[in-house]
């Protein structure tokens, strides 16, 4: 197998959240592969510095603010993309956000954000990007799952009501557009050096519990999902959609 399969060169990669985090590590991958990146964030100030590091290391960037959960703004954008030739061959559904409450004292609007966020956002964004995609004969969809597209955690229910739809909107992905030439699939990161989970890490008893029920005995580095996020945006998964991919030191695996 040549690894030209690979390569990214004159893709053009939307990786929504993508101005840190995992999404900032998912760009960087996608940008070492040679795809031109599209960082995405609602902060304007922190997309351009991210855009500036990765522009001084040699990476072709451009940016877009809007809000995922705004389907005006998602839509003004894909018009705006649309206006100036850019053309998206790859879609990273990457933007997220975490709730934690028990669900006796959770306040629908804090499910619904969650859910909208998490959830309904990857459809508008996954739809747009497809209706595109579609019109030309291929593209490629990453959708962001997690172990919580799995299994179950106290005190997390909307996030993990939300990253079960990711898997199975995945799946409907794969299934409605893969005539179109169009693959879809996920990755579910295990726990994962963020800044969303920083104050789990700081957490000597949980930190405890993540070492321990986690095959490699470790947190994942942001930097450990890059290889699966190219292996699915590249020619070498072409004849892949409707899967999720754990990436999580064993944990899912286990007992």
């Amino acid at each position: 197998m040549s690894l030209t399969l690979f390569d990214l060169s004159g893709k053009t990669a939307l990786i929504t959240g993508s101005s840190r985090g995992l999404g900032r590590a998912f760009a960087e991958g996608l940008a070492g592969a040679g795809a031109r990146v599209i960082l995405h964030g609602t902060n304007e100030a922190r997309l351009d510095a991210a855009a500036t590091e990765m522009r001084a290391a040699g990476h072709d960037v451009l940016t877009v603010a809007f809000d995922v959960t705004d389907e005006a703004a998602i839509l003004a954008a894909f018009e705006r993309f649309d206006g100036e030739g850019v053309e998206i061959e790859i879609l990273v559904n990457n933007a997220g956000m975490q709730f934690r409450k028990p669900m006796l004292e959770l306040e629908t609007s804090d499910w619904q954000k969650v859910i909208d966020t998490n959830l309904t956002a990857a459809f508008v964004i996954g739809r747009e990007a497809a209706r595109r995609m579609a019109q030309r004969g291929s593209g490629k969809v990453i959708n962001l799952g997690s172990l919580t597209s799995e299994l179950a955690r106290a005190t997390v229910a909307p996030y993990t009501v939300a990253k079960g739809g990711i898997k199975m909107l995945t799946k409907a992905m794969a299934a409605e557009w893969g005539e179109a030439g169009i693959q879809a699939n996920a990755i579910g990161p295990g726990y994962m050096l963020t800044d969303m989970n920083e104050a789990l890490v700081n957490n000597p008893d949980f930190d405890a519990w993540v070492k321990g029920r986690t095959p490699m005995r470790r947190w994942g580095k942001p930097e450990e999902l890059a290889g699966t996020a190219i292996y699915l945006a590249s020619d070498a998964s072409n004849y892949v959609s409707g899967q999720i991919i754990y990436a999580d030191g064993g944990m899912v695996s286990v007992l």
